[in-house]
C-alpha cells in the first residue's frame, strides 16, 4: 500500500470520524439539553483532527525514517558484506539497488545492485506496512479519545478555534524560517568567499574574471563593480526609461480619460504583461529586439554594435514591468480625495491641469512607490539579460555594447563542474547577498512610501 493511499485512507476516516461525532452532539440538542456550548460541527471537527493530524503527522515523520530503516537492514545482510569498500563505489550500488526495487524494468551497470533490490523491496514492503498499521492505530486513537470528550459542556469550539490558530502560526513561521534560512547561508558562503577575496576587490574592482587560481591565499579577479553598473544600467535606468513613461501615462488615461467600458477590457489586457513568462520576453527580444537593433545602429555608423546589446534586454524588460508601475499608479491617482480634483476644476483649471498641478502631485508618493518596487522587479531578472545582452563583464556606457548583470552571473558560476568550495561558486553567494541588500532596501523605502501616502488619504 502506497503512502497516498494510506493519506486518502486516513482523510476518508476522518470524514466518517467527523460524521459521527457530528451526529452525536446533535442529539444533546435534539434531547433538550440547554447548557450546550459548541455546535455539532465543532464537535464533529474536533473528533476529526485528533484522528486525522496525529497519524498524518506520524506518516510524514515514518516517511523519512522508514528509508533509513530498510537501508540499514540491507547493509546488515550477507550479501552487503561482500559490496566493495570503496565509499563511493558502495554507495553507488546501494543507489541502484535502491532505485532497482521501485522500478524494476531500470537498466543498472553492477550486479550486485541486481542481487541487492529484492532486499530493498522486502525492506521497504515491511516498513510501509509497519507505518501503515501504526497510522491507523493512531487514527482510531484519537478518534476513540475525542469520542470521550462529546459532552454538552465541552467547548470543542475553543480547542478548534486554538488549532486553526497555531496552524495559521505555523504557516507564517514557515515562511518567516525559509527566509533566515536563506539569508544565513548566503551569510555563511559569503563569508567564506571573503576569507579567499577581498571585500574591497569585490565591492570596487572594475575587473571581473573570475577563476580558481588562488596566489598567497587570495583570488584575483572578481571585482563586480562590472555588473553591479550592468544591473544598474539595464534595470534601473534603459528599462525604467520605457516603464515610468508608458506606465504613467497608461494610468492617466484609464483613470481619467477612458470610459467604463474602455477601463475594463484594457486594465486586464495590460495587466497580462506581466504574466507573460520572461522566457517568452527574452526570445522576443534576442530574435526580433537585438537583430533590429544592430541593424539601425549600423545604419545611423555604429559599426560595432553589438548583437547582445544592453538596450535590447533594457526595452523588453522596460516592456514587461510597465503593469507594475501602471497598478500602483493608477491605485494612487484614484485614492486622491475627488475634493482636490473637484476643487481645481471650480477653479477654472482645465482636465489635463488638474492632472498635471492636482492629481499626480498628490499621488506622487505612491508612484514613487511603485517605481520603486518596479526596479526592484526589474534588477532581479536573468532570463532576458542571458537571451539578449550577453555575458560579457564590459564596463561601457554604450547601449549597443553587450554588457552583464548580478543575476546573469550568479547563473553562470553556479552551473558546470565547478568545486563548491571553490571562489568562483562561492562568488554567486556574494553577488547574491548583495542583490538581496540591495532589493530589500528598495522595498523598504518603497513600502514606507506607500505607507505614508495611504496615512495621508486613508
Amino acid at each position: 500500500m502506497t503512502t497516498t493511499a494510506i493519506f486518502f485512507l486516513i482523510a476518508g476516516l476522518g470524514l466518517i470520524t467527523w460524521v459521527f461525532a457530528r451526529a452525536r452532539a446533535g442529539r444533546f440538542i435534539q434531547s433538550g439539553v440547554a447548557s450546550v456550548h459548541s455546535l455539532p460541527s465543532y464537535h464533529g471537527w474536533y473528533a476529526a483532527m485528533w484522528a486525522v493530524v496525529p497519524a498524518v503527522l506520524f506518516l510524514l515523520v515514518w516517511s523519512t525514517v522508514a528509508p533509513a530503516l530498510g537501508s540499514y537492514q540491507v547493509l546488515e545482510s550477507p550479501l552487503a558484506a561482500q559490496l566493495p569498500t570503496d565509499a563511493f563505489e558502495r554507495a553507488a550500488i546501494l543507489s541502484e539497488a535502491r532505485a532497482l526495487s521501485r522500478n524494476p524494468d531500470l537498466k543498472v551497470f553492477n550486479d550486485a545492485a541486481v542481487q541487492l533490490a529484492p532486499l530493498y523491496s522486502a525492506a521497504d514492503s515491511r516498513y510501509a506496512m509497519i507505518g501503515a498499521l501504526a497510522a491507523f492505530l493512531l487514527c482510531f486513537a484519537g478518534g476513540a479519545f475525542a469520542f470521550t470528550r462529546i459532552r454538552p459542556d465541552f467547548r470543542a469550539r475553543t480547542q478548534v478555534e486554538r488549532t486553526v490558530m497555531l496552524g495559521l502560526l505555523l504557516a507564517s513561521l514557515i515562511a518567516i524560517l525559509a527566509t533566515l534560512g536563506i539569508v544565513a547561508s548566503l551569510i555563511f558562503e559569503t563569508v567564506r568567499f571573503f576569507n579567499l577575496v577581498s571585500p574591497f576587490e569585490f565591492l570596487f574592482g572594475l575587473q571581473w574574471n573570475p577563476s580558481d587560481k588562488i596566489v598567497d591565499g587570495q583570488a584575483t579577479g572578481f571585482g563586480a563593480v562590472p555588473l553591479f553598473w550592468g544591473t544598474v544600467f539595464i534595470g534601473a535606468i534603459i528599462a525604467m526609461l520605457v516603464a515610468i513613461p508608458l506606465g504613467l501615462m497608461s494610468a492617466v488615461y484609464l483613470t481619467q480619460y477612458a470610459s467604463a467600458n474602455v477601463r475594463k477590457w484594457m486594465k486586464p489586457i495590460l495587466e497580462i504583461l506581466a504574466g507573460v513568462p520572461t522566457v517568452v520576453y527574452g526570445y522576443f527580444a534576442a530574435l526580433t529586439v537585438a537583430p533590429a537593433l544592430r541593424s539601425f545602429a549600423v545604419s545611423i555608423g555604429i559599426t560595432d554594435a553589438s548583437s547582445e546589446s544592453a538596450l535590447a534586454a533594457g526595452l523588453v524588460m522596460g516592456v514587461m514591468i510597465i503593469p507594475f508601475v501602471s497598478s500602483m499608479a493608477d491605485d494612487s491617482i484614484a485614492a486622491v480625495p475627488g475634493s482636490m480634483r473637484d476643487g481645481s476644476l471650480a477653479m477654472g483649471a482645465t482636465k489635463s491641469e488638474t492632472i498635471k498641478q492636482v492629481l499626480i502631485p498628490a499621488a506622487l508618493p505612491g508612484v514613487v512607490g511603485g517605481v520603486l518596487l518596479a526596479v526592484s522587479r526589474a534588477i532581479g531578472e536573468t532570463m532576458i539579460v542571458v537571451m539578449a545582452a550577453g555575458l560579457a563583464a564590459n564596463l561601457t556606457a554604450n547601449p549597443f555594447a553587450s554588457v552583464t548583470t548580478v543575476t546573469t552571473q550568479i547563473v553562470q558560476l553556479l552551473t558546470g563542474d565547478t568545486d563548491f568550495n571553490s571562489p568562483m561558486t562561492l562568488a554567486a553567494f556574494a553577488l547574491g547577498l548583495t542583490l538581496f541588500v540591495v532589493t530589500l532596501l528598495l522595498n523598504i523605502v518603497a513600502l514606507q512610501i506607500v505607507k505614508k501616502y495611504r496615512e495621508a488619504y486613508d
